[in-house]
This record gives C-alpha cells, structure tokens and sequence, in this order.
C-alpha cells in the first residue's frame, strides 16, 4: 500500500535530517554574520542590501532547482509581482513597511500555488517553458494593470516606520532590518534543506521512480517545494521594493529569471552557500562595472560560460570538493 511513512525510507531520512548543523556550517553562518554586522561600515549600505535581497532570491530559486531538481525559467513572476504590491501596500494603502512586505510575499505564496499547481503536471524542458510562459503573462499584466504604473512603474515607495516605531530612511537603520530578514530567509531555508522534507525532494530529484517506488506522492512534494520557493522570492522581491522604494517592469522582465539562473549555477547548485557567492558576484559587477554599458552583459555571458566548461559545480561547489565537505 503507498504510503508517505515508510518505516525504513523515513528511519534513513530522518537520522540525516536530525542530524544537526556540521560545525564547519556553523562556521561559515558566524563569519557571514560578523561580516555582514561590520559591512554598512566599511561599504555602501544599498549595495549590500541589493545583494542581501538577490542572495535571498538565488537561495530561494535553488531550493527548487538545486534541492527539488526544478527547472523554472518564471521565477521574475514571484519576485517582481511581490515588488508591486509591497509597493503599492506602502504607498497607496499606507501599511508599514513589515505589512507592506507580507502582502507582497502572500501574492507571490498564491501565485506560487496556482502556477505551480499547472506546471508540475510536465517534466523537464516543458516544465521550464510551462513557467516561462506564466512569468510572461504576469509581465504583459504588469505592463497594463493600472496600480503598476505602466512602464514608469510605482516611484517614491515611502519606507515608512517599522512596526510604526523605528524611522527606516536611514539607510543604515534600514540596512539591518533587511539583514534580518535574509538571515530569517536563509536559516529556514537551510532548516527546510536538512529537514526529512529536504530529504525527500533529494530523493525526488536524484531518482523519481524509486520515491514513487517508496510510495511518496511525488507531486504533493514537488508543488510544496514550488511554492515555497515562490514565497520566498517574494519576500526578497518585496524587500528590494522597499529597500530601493521602487517596483518596475524589470523586476517581472524574463531577463530577472534568466540572472537568478545564472546567479545559481554560477555559485554552485545544490549547496547552501553557493547563491550567496553566485548573487554577491554578479551584484558587484553590475554595480562596478555599469560605466560599460552592454559590456556588462557580455561580461556576464562569458563567464558564465568560463563557469560551465571550467567548473560545472560552480564556485562553491568546486571549493567543496577541495575541502571535501559539503558546503
């Protein structure tokens, strides 16, 4: 009889999950953090939030790709429609900005939920063009709907006062306020990587015959795993509206998909830390190198390329097998 709780499948995935954080895991989320405390000291506190919000984004897309074995080339759709409505939240409906912030991310749980729904009825290449097409249809809706603004988009976004009490125009005050979010971000997503759950969507992706073999209802866990990663898009989508007090058409653009992918593989897919590196790079060579225009791009493009013929388990993940640790 199938059945989601076979005895020996679960007593295997649970010793893994309960296993605890390995010390060097432990290790690595420590010096993130002293340094991320110490960054709006030494750098420009929107940059660093600009890549705390994209790190966010590329942890939350591997989660589905690196972790559920999904291929999605739609995920701008959960990022940029959480954006407007965080925006228009804070400015049209006057909400702070922790409210502003959950209404963006619930949209992106439910839009998650009915694309996802659809797409995970198809395998491989068309799943990918099934959310291809979805984000492209939530871009032509963003480009029309009124409260988006059009193609100028929703400007001036107040940041408002968290909880009505602490003034966010402060950069910096408004720098930890993000900081905690993508560490709340980040932690669950690791708690959710190393969870029985996590340990089912690994089975998923490495053979799915066998999981259905075992008797888990593969798709069940396939839509889960969609639409938490949707969720969190959002949350990163909608914190970068407030944080840039803007919402625009590049934010549900496909190219917004295409840089997550690109943030993902480059950084190592499947690792927890690699979107983080995969983010922060390609953050700072469009913010550092914007003087060159469509060089920038080009840049992009080439090593992306240089990543996949030189290192196919992307920077972390080569630096995993040196250490011979997971990372």
């Amino acid at each position: 009889m199938a059945t989601d709780t076979n005895p020996i499948a679960m007593a295997t995935i649970t010793s893994v999950g309960a296993a605890g954080m390995p010390r060097h895991h432990l290790a690595i989320f420590a010096a993130l953090f002293v340094f991320l405390i110490a960054a709006p000291f030494l750098l420009y506190p929107i940059f660093v939030m600009k890549v705390l919000c994209f790190a966010l984004f590329a942890c939350a897309f591997n989660l589905l790709l690196g972790f559920g074995g999904l291929l999605s080339f739609g995920h701008a759709a959960y990022f940029g429609m959480a954006s407007y409505v965080s925006a228009h939240a804070a400015k049209v409906w006057g909400l702070t900005p922790e409210l502003a912030i959950i209404a963006g991310t619930l949209v992106a749980a439910v839009l998650g939920l009915a694309i996802g729904s659809l797409a995970i009825r198809r395998h491989g290449i068309y799943f990918a063009m099934v959310t291809l097409a979805f984000a492209q249809m939530i871009y032509f809706f963003s480009l029309q709907a009124a409260f988006t603004g059009g193609e100028d988009g929703i400007q001036a976004v107040p940041r408002g006062h968290l909880f009505g009490l602490i003034d966010l125009r402060s950069s910096e005050v408004l720098y930890f306020f993000v900081l905690a979010v993508f560490f709340a971000g980040i932690l669950l997503i690791y708690r959710i990587i190393h969870s029985p759950f996590g340990q089912v969507l690994k089975a998923i992706r490495e053979n799915e015959p066998r999981a259905i073999s075992l008797g888990y209802r593969v798709n069940r866990y396939k839509l889960a795993v969609f639409v938490l990663s949707a969720t969190l898009a959002g949350v990163a989508g909608a914190t970068k509206a407030i944080v840039f007090q803007l919402a625009s058409l590049t934010d549900v653009y496909w190219t917004m998909s295409g840089e997550v992918v690109l943030m993902t593989l480059l950084g190592g897919m499947g690792t927890v830390f690699g979107p983080i590196v995969g983010a922060a790079v390609i953050v700072t060579m469009q913010n550092y190198l914007a003087t060159f225009g469509d060089w920038v791009t080009i840049g992009q493009g080439i090593i992306f390329v240089v990543a996949v013929l030189s290192f196919r388990e992307g920077i972390v993940g080569v630096l995993a097998k040196w250490i011979r640790k997971p990372l």
